[in-house]
């Protein structure tokens, strides 16, 4: 798609997901056994044929670089290319720390205009979905909107984290609440079933009578300079937005599929193991629109008489003998010992083949997350046999935390031989 440049944020601190994000930026927290979640904007933007692409950065980002260095790199006759924009201290006192969404576009104003794109897709980089950019860009330009923000019709259950529009027949929005709490905040973006499975957009409802915003927005380049120039928002959902849909062309494009924000421990959790299932919400095995991740020349996975029922092992593990896994992630290089029980487990793997297994022999485990490079000794119970919904603060130097009631173990992490937990 020419005249099109992507901008992906690379996230804040992610306090909710913390401990993942004790170590890293929230778009480099593993997924899937081998990827990161950067890759999923990425790979959509290939996909999508959209091949000018910058990541904004900030928080904890060294891995983040190195990832996507490593990864994504066009060749000498393309003009495509995958590039940082981090944070940095200038001469205009307005430049440094992001401090928010918009301001972290606006403080790069300058970089977007000088590829002289005729529309700039901003995307988020810590969300799970797969998505064709390009009826997206054919909405807006047939509508002549200024901007366009991708919606999906969720459930009212589901509206209480997320932003809603109103949208009239024509797609315009023609409101916005962000999170609402409340029956009464809500019901004024009730949305009939007519509207959602109308002509052109063709969705089935099964329930879902509100919009969400996806946090997908498609600027004509001018507007978007002109919006941040002139203003001093910090945020696109919370002030760009609902001050500007008034007066300007503001349109919506319905989508529908999968899509999930992994802001939480819970949802990273759920999430995960969901890809485990039978019939998985997302499938990364998909012969068409491939999520591209980094080549590792790592061996096959090795089984040593281990029962096994709704798992993923990505490449370089070990599970050794007579243990019994269900409903478990295993990412690169994942060692687990023998006789042990595994269930309802991510474990994310390590960077190299150490000589300490990430689970030891003799191990129950059950509802956590195991971060990478671990070491869970022998004969561990990890069960939150006391059904702790949380542990563990920020500030604490912990061995291990717990989060809506899952026991997260940080990167690098000791449990020492015979710990109940």
């Amino acid at each position: 798609m020419p005249n099109v440049l992507a901008l992906i944020l690379g996230g804040g601190r992610g306090t909710r997901l913390y401990p993942l994000t004790k170590q890293r930026a929230k778009p480099a927290v593993p997924v899937g056994g081998k990827y990161r979640l950067i890759d999923i904007p990425i790979s959509n933007c290939i996909n999508s044929q959209l091949n000018s692409i910058y990541v904004l950065t900030q928080f904890l980002s060294v891995s983040l670089h190195r990832h996507i260095a490593n990864t994504y790199k066009f060749d000498m006759f393309s003009k495509g290319f995958v590039e940082i924009l981090a944070a940095q201290q200038a001469y205009d006192e307005n430049i440094g720390w992001y401090q928010g969404t918009a301001d972290a576009v606006r403080q790069n104003l300058a970089y977007i205009n000088r590829e002289r794109p005729k529309e700039v897709l901003i995307l988020s980089g810590d969300q799970l979905y797969r998505m064709d950019y390009r009826p997206l860009i054919e909405t807006h330009r047939k509508s002549g909107a200024e901007v366009t923000i991708a919606c999906i019709p969720v459930k009212e259950e589901q509206t209480s984290g997320l932003g809603l529009m109103k949208v009239n027949d024509a797609g315009r929005v023609c409101g916005f609440v962000e999170k609402p709490k409340t029956k009464a905040e809500r019901d004024p973006y009730y949305t009939p079933r007519e509207w959602i499975e109308a002509p052109g957009r063709e969705i089935p409802c099964n329930g879902r009578h509100y919009i969400a915003n996806m946090g997908i927005y498609l600027f004509d380049a001018d507007f978007l300079t002109d919006v941040l120039d002139n203003n001093d928002y910090t945020d696109f959902g919370k002030e760009v937005f609902p001050q500007t849909y008034k007066i300007k062309q503001v349109h919506a494009h319905l989508s529908d599929g999968y899509w999930e924000d992994l802001g939480t421990i819970k949802s990273y959790h759920e999430a995960s193991l969901a890809l485990a299932d039978h019939d998985p919400p997302f499938d990364f095995f998909q012969s068409d629109d491939l999520i591209y991740t980094r080549m590792r020349n790592l061996p096959a996975s090795r089984v040593e008489g281990a029962k096994m029922d709704r798992c993923v092992i990505a490449e370089g593990c070990r599970i050794g003998s007579g243990t019994e896994l269900t409903r478990c992630m295993f990412g690169v290089r994942s060692r687990v010992g023998k006789n042990c029980v595994v269930k309802d487990t991510v474990v994310i793997g390590s960077d190299s083949f150490g000589s300490h297994p990430n689970i030891g022999d003799g191990c129950h485990i059950e509802r956590a997350i195991l971060d990478k490079d671990c070491r869970v000794g022998n004969n561990v119970k990890i069960l939150n046999e006391k059904k702790l919904d949380s542990f563990g603060s920020d500030d604490d130097d912990l061995p291990y935390y717990i989060r809506d009631g899952i026991v997260c173990v940080p990167r690098g992490g000791v449990i020492a031989d015979g710990t109940v937990i």
